[in-house]
């Protein structure tokens, strides 16, 4: 990985723990390191402070970064194809992905983005800690728990109360600061540590696993009617900037209720339906659009995708040509 300062090579102790520190001034120098260390993303904003530090302690598949940003910056990620846990501790960290506006700060810890998902958000002068492992854990877990009925996944970012999130920030702290620490990492005390982790995870946040217990009202209102209303709502406003809460409000129910409905009812998420209603309209706008006034770039954004790659890519997936192609083709 580059360093922003020169001589910083990972230390690396008998239980194959590894250290690494990241200090630059320099926007670039930082997204380079970013998008080696985490996944592909791009970093934006005019700060006058440009100083970041990053402390990566890492064994046996967990990761724990300590992070320091002195400046807002705004990000566009590729998935990170791990469970990714942040607990602020300074300032203020906003989600963004998929059109909301989730903002999180001091003491509360959130799911960035499900593994195999792509995210967007921004930090202002932020201090917080990333912690991250193997979604493979989530099943493992699961399946002494004896409560799994299918894939394990997480459903939702925000643990299910004050006492989840609690509980969730406390046990990423002792991994943090009392079994990731020094060169003689023990490999079993951190690979134990790793499946607790899981474990609290899975219990602090809405989940499949979980999805039946402990909640009788959101299982209950989980109905076809919730179904149907969520995604009338979706269809009438996938224009707009809308997220989660803005469907279970327009449902009458909880966000982890809606998430249930359609779990049960249907073969996508509610931000999966509302990714797939804006690339049929933006299909729709491709196909009728003037290809000299108009582009793929423009549309896209127009339809909830700044990324325009992304964008193509998931087009390409569904229609099995590129937006390009359409927009050239006068129907």
């Amino acid at each position: 990985m580059n360093h922003g300062t020169p001589g910083q090579a990972p230390h690396k102790g008998e239980g194959k723990m590894e250290t690494e520190r990241f200090d630059s001034g320099s926007l670039e120098v930082t997204e380079e390191f970013l998008s080696r260390a985490y996944t592909p993303m791009r970093i934006g904003g005019r700060p006058e402070n440009t100083q970041a530090r990053i402390v990566r302690n890492s064994a046996e598949g967990l990761v724990v970064d300590r992070l320091a940003f002195g400046y807002t910056m705004s990000y566009d990620a590729e998935p990170l194809d791990k469970v990714c846990l942040i607990t602020v501790h300074k300032g203020t960290l906003v989600d963004t992905t998929d059109g909301r506006h989730d903002v999180y700060g001091p003491g509360e810890t959130y799911l960035v983005a499900p593994p195999d998902r792509p995210y967007t958000g921004e930090l202002r002068s932020a201090r917080y800690t990333i912690t991250m492992f193997d979604p493979a854990l989530l099943e493992e877990v699961a399946a002494v728990g004896a409560h799994a009925r299918g894939p394990v996944q997480l459903t939702g970012q925000r643990p299910l109360d004050t006492t989840a999130n609690k509980r969730l920030g406390s046990t990423i702290a002792f991994l943090r600061d009392h079994v990731l620490t020094g060169p003689a990492t023990d490999g079993l005390v951190v690979a134990t540590a790793a499946r607790h982790l899981a474990a609290v995870a899975l219990s602090a946040l809405p989940s499949t696993a979980t999805q039946d217990e402990g909640h009788p009202t959101d299982s209950r209102d989980a109905h076809a009617d919730t179904l149907r209303r969520a995604k009338a709502y979706i269809e009438e406003n996938a224009h707009k900037a809308i997220g989660l809460g803005d469907i279970a409000a327009a449902a009458f129910v909880t966000p982890r209720a809606v998430q249930y409905a359609f779990s049960r009812h249907s073969d996508t998420t509610p931000l999966g339906h509302l990714r797939q209603v804006r690339l049929t309209r933006a299909h729709v706008a491709l196909r009728t659009a003037d290809p000299q006034t108009s582009s793929v770039t423009r549309i896209a954004a127009t339809w909830g995708f700044p990324h325009v790659g992304r964008f193509a890519a998931a087009y390409r997936r569904l229609y099995g040509v590129t937006p390009a192609v359409t927009l050239r083709t006068r129907w």
